[in-house]
């Protein structure tokens, strides 16, 4: 059996390429890639939901060879020759899709599309070998919670089936404040939310989990810390999936001066 995880990705290529403001969250991960290798099975696939893919229906990348899709810019020509050559999951990839509209979510595979720096990043941290499929299952632009909840809850069943689904965003996304410099008061709202995000996702009532994380906006400083939201629905498609558990462990790290978590449910 799998867990379930939610992953802060870093900014763009960063944490791959030595960036200093890094090193805490790469931490992070050596710490989360060990308790993986110690505490579970190798996983048959792996389902990444990133914040980097809107589309209407949502979609699934359904190619047996998926490219990388270099979704940043300004970077080293380092960053644009990264590699990650995991096969795609082309059958897995259907079932889901049939699975997704017996639940009336309308969907649509895509063999086109690379996987961007949402997947291959925590893929090169967390399995560098590579040799795991994978696929990435696209966020809907209509960024609603109960939304990205519901479809959270339609992956369930993966988590019985050695499928390790991953969501990929950040739990604080706020690029001005990412690069203001040291300013007290949004370390102070960041803090703050954190704090309610860990506090949300470890009430015992699952129902409370899910109305909190529906009005997440009420969450102390939610705007600031996320100006859109497209970083923390991730979390939701996790929260879904794991039912009614509530998270075993959090990793905390600091990332371009701002506080981040990686969290881990098991179900």
């Amino acid at each position: 059996m799998q867990p379930i995880l939610f992953v802060s990705h870093g900014g763009g290529p960063l944490p791959i390429l030595g960036d200093p403001s890094h090193e805490d969250m790469l931490r992070a991960f050596r710490d989360l890639r060990n308790t993986l290798e110690q505490r579970f099975p190798k996983p048959d696939a792996l389902v990444f939901i990133s914040a980097h893919w809107e589309s209407s229906p949502i979609a699934i990348t359904s190619s047996a060879k998926p490219s990388l899709y270099y979704d940043y810019y300004g970077f080293p020509e380092e960053a644009y020759t990264l590699q990650y050559p995991a096969p795609g999951a082309p059958e897995l990839a259907s079932q889901l899709a049939e699975s997704l509209r017996t639940a009336k979510i309308d969907v649509q595979l895509d063999t086109t599309r690379g996987l961007d720096h949402g997947v291959f990043i925590p893929g090169k941290l967390l399995f560098p070998e590579a040799d795991i499929p994978c696929l990435q299952i696209s966020l809907h632009p209509n960024l609603d919670p109960a939304t990205h909840l519901y479809l959270g809850e339609q992956l369930a069943q993966l988590a019985y089936e050695n499928i390790l689904v991953i969501g990929s965003g950040f739990s604080f996304h706020n690029m001005r404040a990412f690069f203001a410099g040291s300013d007290l008061e949004a370390d102070q709202k960041n803090l703050a939310f954190e704090e309610w995000l860990e506090d949300t996702l470890r009430l015992d009532d699952a129902d409370d989990r899910k109305a909190r994380l529906t009005q997440w906006e009420k969450a102390p400083h939610a705007r600031f810390c996320h100006p859109r939201e497209e970083h923390l629905l991730p979390l939701h498609v996790c929260v879904g999936a794991a039912q009614h558990n509530r998270i075993s462990e959090r990793w905390r790290f600091s990332a371009l001066k701002k506080q981040g978590s990686c969290y881990m449910w098991i179900v």
